[in-house]
């Protein structure tokens, strides 16, 4: 049998979708990107906001033409948006042959072999083995924690994966060394708020002890984390981060708004001052840390003076990049019952404006960093023009644009740049000095423990 996969939403998605992938194959099932010829399609979706359901949607409608147009036998729904409307799905969309939203992912396997679609199980694989289905194997992310205890009043995540679980240490150790034998060159760490990593364990182990045991236990030689809140930028924190060259000198630090009463609404847990001052602890610990934020134009009661206050918070801080999106009222969430008083025509007016602001920042921030040398990972080679395409420290995967890079070099081999010039407002160029870590052949990274051969159950990691 052939498992096809179509992940949706945000990084945290894809880790997921890996677990699923590398647990059906201990039951013969072998893993397509070419959909044509999968016999099981599996659609992992985001409830994020309207447009992330639309896609979803899309991608199940999509994935279930291939019933005809393949050898499609069964679409499988899975992930955010099935746990939060499941119940109307089933009965909209006939085309789907099974929906499990995310606490419910024990019922795969069980459920695909009834319908004579899955092997024998034969025990191949270490726990925390995920099975790779992008075009970047040198990239990984690294799920640390599942679920939210913010009570933002926009998110509807609390309601989607629970409450916030840490996952043991040894574990996130065990799956990072195994990502490394896969060839993994830059791990992510990924979880709704990464600063929350360990106060459930209370065992002492938090987010700097965590990024101190994956530099002592791998030899990955980037680390990078996405998205902390400010509130978990503490001393220790930034001590390890400015110590720890693996530990890039990057932050992912969601904002959401500028203006306090706005946030207030909203009830984020941080206040324009309390952001201001961190982000100014952070950059003076770690002068070349690059942020990046986000932000949600037209929350409910938004005036015109306060998106302008949005917009003057985001000169005076200068973000390297800003993602955006308009607000959308999430079914179960406190803001729902707020009167959606912005129009959709000025959600959209003020998006384009504070995109078009941000470029110019980007541009301008991204300007200060040329005339200068860095390291790049080699993502993408073209040998037959004899470049490369990679990125910065500064450039998060898929997020924060490439680097062109003037000579064609193995995905994955870290090189010493000169850094030229930015091309298109969020890209650079830069020649290449030296390689200063070439590919290697895959060798076992420093392993502190044994690791044991059962695999776990689809729904461990702390769901």
């Amino acid at each position: 049998m052939k498992v096809g996969v179509i992940t949706l939403g945000c990084d945290k998605n894809t880790v997921d979708s890996e677990r699923y992938v590398a647990q059906l194959s201990d039951y013969s099932a072998e893993y397509t990107a070419d959909l044509h010829d999968a016999d099981v399609i599996l659609v992992n979706t985001c409830g994020f906001i309207d447009a992330a359901k639309k896609e979803s949607i899309d991608a199940m409608l999509e994935a279930a033409r291939f019933k005809t147009a393949g050898r499609c036998q069964a679409v499988v729904a899975v992930g955010c948006m099935i746990e939060r409307h499941k119940h109307e799905l089933v009965d909209a969309m006939p085309e789907v042959d099974l929906f499990l939203g995310s606490s419910e992912m024990q019922k795969l396997v069980p459920e695909l072999t009834e319908r004579g679609l899955l092997g024998e199980f034969s025990e191949q694989l270490h726990p925390g083995v995920r099975l790779y289905t992008g075009d970047l194997p040198h990239v990984r992310y690294l799920k640390i924690s599942e679920g939210c205890d913010h009570g933002c009043a926009f998110c509807a995540i609390p309601l989607m994966r629970g409450k916030h679980r840490s996952f043991a240490l040894d574990e996130i150790i065990r799956e990072a060394q195994l990502l490394e034998l896969q060839g993994a060159r830059e791990l992510n760490l990924v979880a709704q708020d990464l600063a929350h990593y360990g106060r459930d364990l209370r065992n002492g182990f938090k987010l700097p002890e965590l990024l101190e045991a994956l530099v002592k236990e791998t030899s990955v030689p980037w680390i990078r984390m996405l998205y902390l809140y400010s509130s978990g930028i503490t001393d220790r924190l930034l001590d390890v981060v400015a110590r720890e060259n693996r530990v890039l000198p990057y932050l992912d630090m969601p904002i959401q708004h500028g203006s306090d009463e706005v946030l207030a609404r909203m009830r984020r847990p941080e206040r324009k001052r309390t952001i201001r001052d961190r982000v100014a602890k952070f950059r003076g610990a770690v002068p070349d840390v690059a942020i990046r934020t986000t932000c949600i134009v037209g929350f409910p009661g938004e005036t015109e003076a306060q998106f302008e206050e949005l917009l003057e918070f985001l000169e005076e801080m200068q973000f390297e990049r800003v993602g955006a999106f308009t607000y959308s009222p999430q079914e179960g969430t406190r803001a729902a019952q707020y009167p959606d008083d912005v129009h959709d025509a000025v959600k959209r007016e003020r998006l384009e404006r504070l995109t078009e602001l941000q470029r110019a920042i980007t541009r301008q921030r991204y300007e200060s960093r040329t005339g200068r040398t860095a390291h790049a990972l080699v993502d993408i080679t073209d040998l037959e023009r004899g470049v490369s395409q990679g990125r910065l420290p500064w450039q998060a995967d898929d997020v924060d644009g490439i680097t062109h890079l003037d000579e064609s070099l193995p995905p994955g081999t870290l090189v010493e740049v000169a850094v030229e010039e930015v091309v298109d407002d969020y890209d650079f160029q830069a020649s290449v000095i030296g390689v200063a870590a070439a590919v290697a052949a895959k060798a076992a990274p420093r392993m502190a423990r044994t690791l044991p051969i059962q695999q776990p159950t689809i729904g461990s990691y702390g769901r």
